[in-house]
């Protein structure tokens, strides 16, 4: 597992991109952390790694956003207003993961039986003890990143 410290909103921005960079066409990656920790702003990042000329919004009203102007396609989900994983697969969740592209899932612990095994997750923090800006940024399994609540 990696923990990354960050320190500014433009540090979390940063490390989406490089991410994105360095991404595969198929890699998932399954982000979780409280409302305002930087969800999007990691989001938009990749989308700048991934060279998207649009504007990245949150797609928590209409579950996935799609980005096809990139290197990648990028497929933006958001679970949290899903009841059930049987809404996931209602809307083609098993298709966009056999598309080329990136997938992004903000929320994905709600649902973590329909994340595939090699998903990459992300968990982001805050400690406010460290500042207002601070994020500990953990990329790893479900399992590493889960731990902390055991």
């Amino acid at each position: 597992m990696n923990i990354i410290e960050s320190f500014s909103e433009q540090e979390t921005f940063l490390l989406g991109k490089k991410l994105a960079e360095e991404a595969k066409s198929g890699n998932l990656f399954c982000l979780l952390g409280d409302l305002g920790t930087g969800k999007t702003v990691l989001a938009r990042g990749m989308a700048e790694g991934l060279k998207i000329g649009q504007r990245i919004q949150s797609p928590t009203f209409v579950i996935v956003r799609e980005y096809h102007d990139g290197k990648l396609p990028f497929y933006h989900f958001d679970l949290y207003r899903l009841e059930d994983e049987d809404e996931l697969y209602a809307i083609g969740w098993e298709e966009y993961l056999g598309k080329d592209g990136v997938i992004l899932v903000e929320w994905a612990d709600l649902m973590p039986e329909a994340m595939p095994e090699d998903a990459r997750w992300i968990r982001i923090g805050k400690d406010l003890s460290k500042g207002v800006d601070y994020r500990r940024i953990m990329i790893g399994t479900y399992q590493e990143i889960t731990e902390e609540d055991k």
